[in-house]
């Protein structure tokens, strides 16, 4: 299609992409291929192909880039302000009908303190007080989903995989209940819960109960996958890294482990205070840890080299910590929430934000995507705007706010069939993209042991027996039959396995084409079959 121009000089076409600027193709460039493999001209087609991929993708990226209109923001407080000294009132009499209605609260004053969590998408959100009441609704229409009482204490609530399932930490046992309320499964071998933590990725449910336990509970297949005794005692204070999936632990001593499923003992142990851990956050990089000591110190760590960047004392111990997707740090101390911008990077002076409650704060939450924050205490909720704290561009493959049925059911395939194994969870986040060469090398060397395998020196006494049963020519006719007997057995067990290894060889040498069949023991019935064409 051809657009005459307005001077009416010619004409241009509109079918032709613009060009993309080198900044933005640097920005999502995927790394460069490896040309040590070139041998002849077609690994050098092979190689030109997948370096035209890579560019067309990165090229792709940079286009999208213009569809991304939204943009993070903060507050800028002019010469001799502070911006925390701006209210929630000011703020949502200065923003648009929309985003002043994501300011509210709610007073249920007789079945607090409230735990507080939302969905992966920032859609939803779950609600569970301590005295039995639990509720899940859509926040942004307030469309309410589910409300029971379960008659008995609620120590925590978590979103599953989707907005579809969620648990319930309750007096005793664990329980899942679906989004219309109804009870799905009690797990009573997960008794005694405290905090809970979810791993979206590897479908992994991790709770810690006030006997000292972490158990990891595979949501996938009802199945607990660990259960680890850290002994440390009470677990009240937990946490997951992002980046990850590895959990942190806080305890009475000062100190912050961090666990895997993989290991009964701690990978990481630190002693991050003098006195009891309150409460602990990691952002979403992966990169930097926060924790509130009991001595009102609120402290800053850099995972990568475990060692604390800035150190604060603050009005009163932080009680709840929480790390938004823009890296802004909230914390619930006593019924004042402050909010910090760049606790990160540099050291502060102020906080950025701050807000009083009428009640003592339980706990803070961000919800993802948008620029507010969740706040459970005593006497109910309050959801606080918090500009510039939320990702402004969502990724419609990773976590969507408008799915419909279809698109959740489909991403929820999609996750099952992404799954990670607990196997995979390790420090490094990057051992997920890793060839396991210790693996490989051991499949080598087996490998290798087969093709170049013999039998081994059979050694054979025989027992003596009586009546002159015992000669010498009788005892040597006993051994070599003996001998002769577990040769060919040995013999014949090593040819197959050296015939399975060629077969397998060839097969990966044809790259698949030629499938590798397990063979059958032969049938007496065998001889009626008809024989295979070549």
């Amino acid at each position: 299609m051809r657009k005459r121009k307005k001077d009416g000089k010619g004409y241009m076409d509109v079918t032709k992409r613009a060009k993309v600027g080198t900044g933005k193709l640097h920005k999502y460039k995927r790394g460069e291929l490896n040309k040590g493999g070139i041998i002849n001209k077609y690994d050098r087609v092979k190689f030109n192909q997948q370096s035209a991929k890579y560019q067309m993708a990165s090229k792709q990226a940079a286009r999208a880039e213009a569809l991304l209109q939204e943009e993070a923001g903060f507050i800028e407080a002019d010469e001799g302000e502070s911006t925390c000294e701006v209210t929630q009132y000011d703020i949502a009499n200065a923003v648009d009908i929309t985003s002043a209605q994501k300011f509210f609260e709610l007073k249920l004053d007789k079945f607090g303190p409230y735990r507080v969590d939302y969905s992966r998408n920032g859609r939803f959100m779950l609600m569970g007080g301590a005295k039995g009441h639990v509720a899940a609704f859509d926040w942004q229409t307030k469309n309410l989903m589910c409300e029971i009482n379960v008659m008995e204490t609620v120590k925590d609530v978590k979103w599953l995989h989707q907005e579809t399932m969620f648990a319930a930490a309750q007096k005793q046992w664990l329980y899942i209940y679906d989004n219309q309320g109804v009870e799905l499964h009690c797990i009573d071998v997960m008794n005694n819960i405290l905090k809970m933590e979810f791993l979206p990725y590897h479908f992994l449910l991790a709770t810690s109960s006030s006997y000292g336990r972490l158990t990891y509970l595979d949501v996938s297949i009802g199945k607990r996958v660990s259960c680890i005794n850290t002994n440390h005692g009470r677990l009240d204070v937990m946490c997951q890294n992002p980046s990850n999936a590895i959990i942190h632990l806080g305890h009475s001593g000062g100190t912050v482990t961090l666990w895997s499923p993989n290991s009964q003992k701690p990978l990481v142990k630190m002693l991050c205070h003098g006195v009891g851990t309150r409460a602990i956050a990691v952002d979403n990089s992966g990169n930097f840890m926060a924790t509130a000591g009991i001595d009102r110190t609120l402290k800053i760590w850099d995972l990568r080299t475990y060692k604390a960047l800035h150190s604060y004392k603050v009005s009163a111990g932080p009680g709840s910590l929480a790390f938004s997707q823009r890296g802004l740090l909230a914390a619930g101390m006593g019924n004042i929430v402050e909010v910090y911008r760049d606790i990160t990077k540099s050291q502060i002076t102020a906080p950025y934000m701050m807000h009083s409650l009428s009640s003592p704060v339980a706990n803070v939450q961000y919800c993802p995507y948008e620029d507010v924050l969740g706040v459970g205490h005593a006497e109910g909720f309050s959801s606080l705007l918090i500009p510039g704290s939320g990702e402004p561009n969502f990724d419609a493959l990773e976590a969507n706010p408008y799915q419909s049925k279809k698109q959740r059911q489909q991403a929820e395939v999609n996750m099952l069939l992404e799954k990670i194994q607990p196997e995979m969870i390790t420090l490094d986040s990057r051992d997920v993209g890793k060839v396991d060469v210790k693996t490989l090398q051991e499949q080598i060397a087996e490998r290798e042991k087969i093709i170049y395998l013999k039998p081994e020196k059979i050694e054979f006494t025989p027992r003596k027996r009586m009546k002159g049963k015992s000669k010498t020519g009788n005892l040597l006719r006993r051994v070599e039959i003996v001998k002769g007997r577990q040769l060919r057995e040995e013999v014949q067990s090593i040819s197959k396995q050296k015939e399975k290894l060629a077969k397998m060889l060839q097969a990966e040498n044809t790259d698949g084409a030629a499938e590798v069949k397990e063979e059958k023991p032969f049938n007496v019935f065998d001889r009626f079959k008809r024989k295979e064409q070549a």
